[in-house]
């Protein structure tokens, strides 16, 4: 989850209702230019991997068996086909346990920028987190490094389109936007990846489709604001992400200035917040094809 940093704000003035467009400008163009890159990005995929499964086999000739060696030549044969058999299916299991383990693993930061950690890559059945892991899910997603570049980069957005007047400019401004977007960032995480999962009993992890079209995957992407998997992998609304966020938005107003504490703009950072994570769930939908097919699996 992001900090509530974007919001539109409602009031009187025509400054207000000028700086509220302008934010909201920004939001959408924002929006569209991720998804914009991810079209774009997205039909590389299929010419980024080349398969193997077409290469030759290596011929080897048949051993010359002595004819005083027939009898037993049989027995060994037939011991070493069910051998053989063995093998290979101890081979393809071993197999296919590697491919669903390297299928799992997520990167767990997007271009170093952005946490990754509740990424999770499709067809992958895991186990359910525990109370402990949900903190330490909500932990690293709040306090890895890549949260504070996060952070930093909208905080210095907020402070360009002067979301909050009273935080002022220059250096001592910025310092006050930067920790209001830590404080919203941790304040959600926890919320949404761990106190409210833990009452519900959801799984605050993102399962990726990983099949389909651009529209199928986005739309998937986009249901999982309402939709999320319960500890015991069924269906269910997404309580974490509708209350959670409601809540961080309601908290929020405690440490907010005066002014923006009205029932109005938090319903606003409350919506705004839903949308950002939708928008982030796209992301993190199609970052596994943007990192393969453009990084080469670097990121």
């Amino acid at each position: 989850m992001l900090p509530n940093t974007f919001h539109f704000a409602v009031s009187n003035h025509p400054i207000s209702r000028t700086q509220s467009l302008r934010q909201g400008f920004c939001v959408a163009r924002n929006a569209w230019a991720v998804l914009v890159i991810i079209f774009l990005f997205s039909w590389n995929t299929a010419f980024a991997q080349v398969s193997s499964e077409d290469a030759p086999r290596p011929i080897v000739a048949p051993k010359q068996v002595a004819p005083e060696e027939e009898v037993s030549s049989a027995q060994i044969e037939s011991d070493l086909n069910e051998g053989q058999q063995s093998t290979s299916v101890t081979t393809s299991v071993d197999a296919s346990s590697l491919g669903s383990a390297a299928e799992a693993k997520q990167s767990k930061r997007i271009l170093w920028i952005f946490p990754n950690y509740r990424a999770v890559s499709a067809n992958t059945k895991l186990p359910p987190l525990s109370l402990k892991k949900k903190f330490w899910l909500a932990t690293q997603d709040s306090f890895d490094y890549s949260s504070f570049v996060s952070a930093g980069m909208i905080a210095g957005a907020s402070q360009a389109n002067k979301s909050y007047p009273e935080f002022g400019q220059g250096a001592k401004g910025y310092g006050r936007y930067l920790w209001h977007a830590v404080a919203d960032q941790a304040v959600g995480n926890y919320l949404t990846e761990a106190i409210v999962p833990a009452v519900t009993h959801e799984d605050p992890r993102y399962y990726t489709l990983g099949h389909g079209g651009i529209f199928k995957r986005t739309g998937y992407a986009v249901s999982r604001l309402l939709i999320t998997r319960t500890d015991s992998g069924h269906g269910t609304f997404n309580l974490s992400e509708i209350v959670g966020n409601g809540a961080g938005a309601g908290i929020s107003d405690l440490y907010y200035p005066s002014r923006e504490r009205t029932w109005t703009k938090t319903g606003q950072k409350w919506l705004t917040q839903i949308a950002l994570d939708g928008v982030f769930n796209i992301v993190k939908e199609f970052w596994p094809d943007i990192n393969r097919a453009v990084f080469h699996g670097k990121y």
